[in-house]
């Protein structure tokens, strides 16, 4: 299964967003594989500072169980200061709709 979504990030964090996803937590690398993620991207539109990311996972319901888990709470607590979130700290995520795939 096939997902995208979208975040924004705060105007002047394009770098530090950069930096801390290309030092990632081996933990939290470890989390996403054991909740079925592979083939994650993430790509930024510096014009309007939105974040769109693609990741490919194996099931809905194994992936939302990772947002529960410590190490998850502990990297949306790490970023939440270079983008927009709701109230705990989860970044403000919104689905996209697969209109078209090729393989």
């Amino acid at each position: 299964m096939i997902k995208g979504f979208k975040m924004k990030l705060y105007p002047g964090q394009e770098a530090e967003y950069e930096k801390r996803h290309n030092e990632l937590w081996p933990e939290m690398q470890d989390m996403i594989h054991e909740h079925g993620g592979k083939n994650y991207t993430i790509f930024l539109d510096k014009e309007t500072l939105t974040l769109f990311g693609y990741i490919e996972i194996e099931d809905e319901e194994l992936w939302a169980k990772g947002a529960d888990t410590a190490i998850n709470r502990k990297w949306w607590d790490f970023m939440a200061d270079i983008m927009e979130t709701n109230p705990d700290n989860s970044p403000v995520s919104i689905d996209l709709q697969n209109v078209f795939h090729l393989d």
